[in-house]
C-alpha cells in the first residue's frame, strides 16, 4: 500500500526568508498538500500558489492572526472546507512556526511588549494546535511540531531576551504536557529549538552582532532555514512515529546538554 497523502498546515509561512516558507516547501518536496497561514492573506495565497506550482501539490494560503482565537478558528474552517470538498487531503501535520522576538533589556520592557511576545509565540501555538487537533485525533494520526528556541534552554544569549526566552520556554512545557495527554491517539507532538538561523527575525541586528553570534557557534555559522525545515518534516513523517514530547536541538553546538 502506498504512502497516504496528507496536508501540512504551516503558520508564519509567507515570509520570503523565513523558516515557515522553507518548511512549507520542504513538506511539498515530500508530496504533502500545503496550507500557508500568515498575517497577510494575499501574500499567503501567493506563496501557496508558487509552492503548489513548483512542486505540483495542492496548496492554499489564508490570513491568520495566531494570537486571535476568532482569526485562528476562521482559518481552520477555511481549511476544513477545502478538505471536505476534496481540494486538499486530510490534515496530518501542523507546524507552529509563527513567532516574534524582542531584543529589549528586561528593565526596559513593558507589559504590552511582554503580552505581545507571549501572545504570538505561546498563545498562538496553543490556539492553532487546539483548532486542528480534534480532527487528527478523529483520524487516529497526526504530527504537531512546535517552535521553541535555544534561548529557552540557555536563558537568551542569542538575540531575544527575557520575554522571548520565557515564551519559548512555555512552548516546551506545552509540548511535553500535551504529549502525555495524547497517549494512544496516534498523534505526536515535538518541539524544535533552533539557535541562530539565517532569517529576518532578528530585525535591527547589526553585521557586528551577526558576526559575534556566528563566532559563538562551534560549527562557525548560523543554520539555514532548510536545515531547520528538514528536522520539522522528519518529525512529521511515518519514521518519527516513536518520538513524542521530545526537543530536537538545531544549534550547531552552541548549547549542549
Amino acid at each position: 500500500m502506498g504512502k497516504k497523502i496528507r496536508t501540512a498546515v504551516v503558520t508564519g509561512a509567507a515570509s520570503d526568508k523565513g523558516i515557515g516558507r522553507a518548511t512549507a516547501e520542504r513538506y511539498a518536496e515530500d508530496g504533502w498538500g500545503i496550507v500557508v497561514l500568515d498575517l497577510d492573506g494575499e501574500k499567503s495565497a501567493k506563496v501557496a500558489a508558487e509552492i503548489g506550482s513548483s512542486y505540483d501539490v495542492p496548496a492554499f494560503g489564508h490570513a491568520i492572526d495566531v494570537a486571535d482565537e476568532a482569526s485562528v478558528n476562521s482559518a481552520y474552517f477555511r481549511v476544513k472546507a477545502e478538505v471536505d470538498s476534496g481540494a486538499l487531503p486530510t490534515v496530518g501535520a501542523v507546524a507552529n512556526i509563527a513567532g516574534i522576538t524582542s531584543p529589549v533589556p528586561f528593565m526596559e520592557t513593558t507589559l504590552e511588549l511582554w503580552n505581545k511576545v507571549f501572545a504570538v509565540n505561546a498563545t498562538g501555538t496553543y490556539l492553532v494546535t487546539k483548532a486542528f487537533l480534534p480532527d487528527m485525533i478523529t483520524e487516529g494520526w497526526g504530527r504537531i511540531v512546535t517552535m521553541s528556541s535555544v534561548s529557552a534552554q540557555r536563558g537568551g544569549g542569542v538575540f531575544g531576551k527575557v520575554p522571548y526566552s520565557s515564551a519559548k520556554a512555555a512552548v516546551l512545557g506545552f509540548t511535553k504536557s500535551l504529549a502525555r495527554e495524547l497517549e494512544n491517539t496516534g498523534v505526536t507532538i515535538n518541539a524544535v529549538t533552533p539557535g541562530a538561523v539565517d532569517t529576518n527575525i532578528r530585525v535591527g541586528s547589526t553585521d557586528e552582532q551577526e558576526a559575534a553570534i556566528a563566532r559563538g557557534i562551534p560549527l562557525g555559522r548560523t543554520a539555514t532555514t532548510r536545515e531547520v525545515a528538514s528536522v520539522i518534516t522528519f518529525l512529521s513523517s511515518e519514521d518519527a512515529a516513536y518520538l513524542t514530547g521530545t526537543t530536537i536541538d538545531i544549534n550547531g553546538g552552541s548549547h549542549m546538554h
